[in-house]
């Protein structure tokens, strides 16, 4: 549940990057996405056709203010975007660190603070600071998304003790894991932490068969989540025995 709409899926899938538009939509139905993120410089650049294409998949789409280096930059694009997708949801990126494409937190709140009180569904992409998630929430933001890794590296969860313990720490609240997974192994993983859903792009629309590595995606998460609510095995540093002994004949 995402600001009060049940979703069946738990991938979001990113539309850069792909070689076609009919790559795009194949990847979409593979996966089995609900949401779509899209950026207002990648529609601006597609124009009406890209906006069709995109309708067309039926799914909901996610807004998103990539390439937004400060506060006031993420607002006025939010608001863009809301008057062009018709949507109150919006994916709130400003970035802090150009190598990184780390968030800047200061400017997440601020920016987050003013769309929430202008009516805005706010997703942050955040970090997984437990402090700066605190504020998100305190502004007015129901979802966070924290990284898994720097944007388009593929590295998966690297830091995997702080991600267990925001997903402890925020019991009620939807998290999503955007950005940094580059395999589906790596989506399962997130899902059988506990968290909600999986966002990402540029594993699916630059793999060699982008439709067939959304389906692996949308497999995984699906197999992930089933995972955690089965129940994992804890780790055990030492052996375990699958077969008693005690109890068992002894043979002469």
């Amino acid at each position: 549940m995402l600001y009060g709409t049940g979703l069946t899926s738990r991938l979001l899938l990113g539309t850069a990057q792909y070689s076609s538009p009919a790559i795009l939509a194949q990847a979409v139905a593979a996966s089995g996405a609900e949401v779509i993120t899209v950026s207002l410089r990648r529609e601006g650049s597609g124009g009406a056709g890209f906006r069709e294409l995109i309708a067309a998949t039926g799914c909901r789409i996610l807004p998103n203010t990539a390439g937004c280096h400060s506060a006031q930059e993420a607002i006025t694009t939010a608001q863009m975007a809301r008057e062009l997708f018709r949507t109150e949801w919006i994916k709130l990126e400003v970035i802090g660190h150009a190598d990184t494409l780390q968030p800047d937190p200061f400017a997440l709140v601020e920016a987050a603070k003013e769309l929430c009180a202008d009516g805005f569904k706010v997703f942050p992409y955040t970090t997984e600071d437990l402090i700066l998630g605190e504020k998100l929430i305190e502004a007015g933001c129901e979802v966070l998304m924290p990284w898994g890794a720097p944007i388009g590296s593929g590295q998966g969860l690297r830091h995997r003790d702080a991600l267990r313990a925001m997903r402890a720490h925020f019991k009620g609240v939807p998290l999503i894991i955007d950005a940094g997974i580059g395999a589906p192994s790596q989506a399962a993983e997130a899902m059988e932490m506990g968290f909600d859903a999986v966002l990402l792009n540029t594993a699916v629309a630059k793999a060699r068969d982008p439709v067939a590595m959304a389906c692996a995606f949308g497999q995984a998460v699906e197999a992930g989540r089933m995972a955690h609510n089965a129940g994992l095995m804890p780790r055990r540093d030492m052996a375990f025995p699958s077969t008693p002994i005690f109890g068992m004949a002894e043979l002469a």
